[in-house]
């Protein structure tokens, strides 16, 4: 039977930053409730560390190197077939409220509605992030530690407005007999870290957690790693005070999403759809916080590449703990699925699983899932391999990395960096590679991202013209956004 579907998507939401992921001190009552009476995901992933390419690949379906939006000044486009398209053509309401990050409104992105949407700056995007080879300094990184702590900001009245507008449209939507799909898309707990007081007081920065590898000689020491660490130096922003700060208006922001989400939720009910509704919450990717010396996101660590994943309603089990693996990717196939979209020859190619599947099916440590990186402040593409127990991190030019995440989830110790290897460790590297070759060619795929992007420089007006005609920190909202398109018109 064809139920509603209800995607609630934030930014940079960490995945243990949840209390039903048994974080000692974020608070998520809404989120936990969610996780109870549906599944939670603890193995899911994003399909890459960063806004733009992941909510083109979320859109598609299908993984970065396929569709070959690969970085943030190369937004989806509506040119690629979508899966809110693929339910539309079929007469399903297919309604976007909130952030899309994709190239422009005027572009068929496959939506019956978009409400309040978010695009990137000007139809580009950052372009900064495309001078891999000619890396400039990145200046704005300081702006992240300069605006922590309490206050209002454009990004949660933007929030507030999404969830007033999710409300009424849920409330409008009473008694619809044809499924629909809403795709409610929040910007918190994203920076500026600059929290609603409420929310900011419910942590005392004196209780923070301290990051992981607080001490820089516990950091990686790794090449590419450090060509990251170097080109975005968000660390050498924050002092001991500083962070414990940060990480207050974090979980305050956090705790504020929730909120959110908690209103959307009791509208739903509301509005008497609750029990003909799937809902699923995730997020676009995480934020390190810190940990291991970096701040935001663009690398392979669980807090940057793993992603809260919670799915509830019509045919999911309650209080379920999936290990599976999963990604982002199997959004497309759950909305097919839950919808009762028919198939096509594009949809049945589909990379990714519908959720519902995956929370009535038994575990399978076995599943194979990939994130990749071609964004700024790399020099080579990066790819994650995750399958039972292996995280495999494969660098094109540089040493890979390897975790073993029974053992330490923490990633502390890297097996890949030591050279008198286990038998263990070495098949656990073969069987890494062997996997991510099976998906693509890292090398081919590398080429063919470096020619897409130098391509993509030119049609910008150059080197000089991604350095200063497309600065900035963090995507303005679509009202601030507005304002600037006045003011360059005057």
């Amino acid at each position: 039977m064809a139920s509603n579907l209800l995607i609630l998507i934030s930014d940079e939401h960490r995945k243990d930053a949840l209390g039903c992921a048994g974080h000692p001190i974020v608070k998520t009552p809404n989120l936990d409730a969610l996780a109870a009476r549906g599944a939670h995901f603890t193995n899911a992933y994003t399909p890459s560390p960063m806004c733009v390419p992941t909510r083109a690949a979320l859109a598609c379906g299908d993984h970065v190197h396929r569709i070959r939006h690969w970085d943030s000044a190369t937004p989806y486009d509506g040119k690629q077939r979508s899966w809110m398209r693929h339910l539309r053509d079929q007469g399903i309401d297919v309604t976007s409220i909130g952030k899309l990050h994709f190239r422009s409104a005027q572009d068929d992105n496959g939506f019956t509605e978009e409400i309040l949407p978010m695009h990137v700056v000007g139809g580009v995007g950052w372009a900064i992030g495309l001078l891999r080879e000619n890396p400039p300094s990145y200046d704005a990184a300081k702006e992240l530690a300069a605006d922590v702590g309490p206050g209002p900001s454009t990004y949660t009245d933007y929030d507030l407005a999404i969830t007033k507008a999710t409300e009424h449209w849920l409330k409008d939507r009473s008694g619809s007999e044809n499924p629909w799909a809403a795709f409610v898309s929040l910007v918190s707990p994203h920076y500026p870290l600059t929290c609603p007081e409420t929310f900011y007081n419910l942590y005392d920065p004196a209780d923070m957690d301290l990051p992981i590898a607080y001490d820089p000689a516990e950091r990686p020491h790794h090449s590419e790693l450090s060509n990251v660490a170097d080109f975005f130096a968000y660390d050498k922003h924050f002092d001991e005070a500083k962070l414990r700060e940060a990480k207050a208006a974090y979980y305050g922001l956090t705790s504020f999403m929730d909120h959110c989400v908690g209103r959307i939720l009791t509208a739903l009910e509301a509005s008497g759809q609750a029990e003909n509704t799937v809902i699923v919450y995730v997020s676009d990717h995480g934020d390190m916080m810190g940990d291991h010396g970096f701040w935001t996101k663009q690398v392979m660590y669980e807090q940057s590449a793993g992603v809260p994943m919670i799915a509830a309603g019509p045919g999911i089990p309650q209080g379920r703990i999936v290990t599976t693996g999963a990604t982002l990717l199997d959004l497309a196939a759950t909305a097919v699925d839950v919808t009762g979209a028919r198939h096509d020859k594009l949809s049945e190619a589909l990379s990714g699983q519908s959720l519902r599947d995956l929370a009535t099916q038994p575990d399978n440590k076995d599943r194979t899932i990939l994130s990749e990186y071609h964004d700024g402040g790399s020099t080579t593409g990066t790819f994650m391999i995750r399958w039972d127990k292996w995280k495999y991190i494969h660098y094109v030019g540089h040493q890979p990395q390897l975790f073993d995440l029974d053992a330490d989830p923490d990633e502390r110790l890297d097996l890949a960096a030591n050279p008198d290897r286990s038998n263990t460790i070495s098949m656990a590297l073969r069987e890494g590679e062997t996997r991510l070759r099976a998906i693509c060619d890292p090398d081919a795929v590398n080429a063919l991202c470096f020619t897409d992007q130098k391509k993509r420089i030119d049609d910008l007006g150059g080197e000089d013209a991604c350095l200063h005609a497309y600065a900035f920190n963090h995507t303005p909202t679509p009202s601030e956004q507005e304002k600037m398109r006045e003011g360059s018109a005057l």
